[in-house]
């Protein structure tokens, strides 16, 4: 039986490769990258902005989304540098402290964006639904309650992952073919049974995230069925149109996440720089397109974008 010494079995730093079989295109794939991230800081920044300094846009819906804008800088803020870093100068290393903290904000700012996404649903569900009970159901301490709760939940959903990480024996390779370190793929560097890892990794956060989807999945139901009964057709556009934003952003979220995750658990036989690609992707693409599709579909934050870079004097 192979033996080691348990009280130094991860103190070594991880080599992040980047993405195997690509190497030589790396400086070129990091131009687009770097743009898409620079595009997520800007439209995020400004969206936090334009939320905190605007009165008009102190209600509910406004601050959940601003949660989601702070949720995914930290999402890529957690990932992106590093990446770049290895496009840039080759392969990096990284702390095994490091390499945890970098895999909890990963997987804690998805299950909290996902958690973000169902709490807007609820907004638009009662503000169509029951438009006069909107005020007294959506309080500031019913947000404050709704807030702190889906932030404690996340925590206790993937926290129990960085105990299981740290309780592994790493003795053979500290090599990580990625360009971050995420839960599975540091813990099959370990040389232990990893059974629990893969399957509390695996079930516990995949079964939260669809309960949020399937609850999402039945405000919009309930949101539809409410607009189509509508009398008026201005009414019912309106309706859809203040929902659209919020679709297109579910979309971009759970499609890409789900292929990437279904991927590295199920997807043998998908190449592993295809799946390294996606995996960015996914945390880099939606930070940057949300702020732009709310920026669009949302005619108060339009306006206050169009204010904001185009002041009156210079229009």
């Amino acid at each position: 039986m192979a033996s080691y010494n348990l009280s130094n079995h991860h103190t070594g730093p991880f080599t992040l490769l980047g993405i195997p079989g690509l190497e030589e295109y790396h400086v070129w794939i990091s131009i687009p990258f770097c743009f898409i991230y620079s595009v997520a800081i800007v439209g995020n920044s400004i969206l936090l902005y334009l939320i905190a300094m605007e009165r008009s846009l102190h209600a509910p819906m406004f601050f959940f989304l601003s949660m989601l804008a702070l949720t995914d800088l930290v999402l890529s803020t957690t990932c992106v540098p590093k990446t770049l870093s290895i496009f840039w100068f080759g392969p990096q290393k990284i702390s095994f402290p490091g390499c945890l903290t970098q895999l909890f904000f990963l997987h804690y700012s998805f299950v909290l964006d996902s958690a973000i996404l169902l709490a807007m649903a609820f907004d638009r569900y009662v503000a169509i639904c029951s438009p006069l009970r909107y005020t007294t159901i959506l309080t500031p301490k019913a947000i404050v309650k709704i807030a702190v709760g889906i932030s404690f939940r996340s925590f206790c959903v993937f926290v129990p992952c960085v105990f299981l990480v740290n309780r592994l024996p790493f003795c053979r390779t500290h090599v990580i073919a990625h360009t971050y370190c995420e839960h599975i793929g540091v813990a099959r560097l370990a040389c232990a049974d990893i059974s629990i890892n893969i399957w509390y990794g695996f079930c516990v956060p995949i079964m939260t995230v669809i309960i949020d989807v399937m609850l999402i999945a039945v405000s919009y139901t309930l949101i539809l069925h409410a607009v189509f009964r509508l009398p008026s057709r201005d009414a019912r556009q309106k309706a859809l149109g203040t929902c659209g934003s919020h679709v297109c952003v579910i979309l971009m979220f759970y499609i890409p996440a789900f292929f990437s995750i279904l991927a590295h658990r199920f997807g043998r036989n998908v190449p592993l720089t295809f799946h390294i690609m996606f995996a960015n992707l996914y945390v880099i693409i939606p930070p940057a397109l949300n702020p732009i599709v709310y920026g669009v579909k949302t005619k108060q934050i339009r306006d206050k974008v169009i204010r904001l870079l185009l002041p009156k004097g210079s229009q």
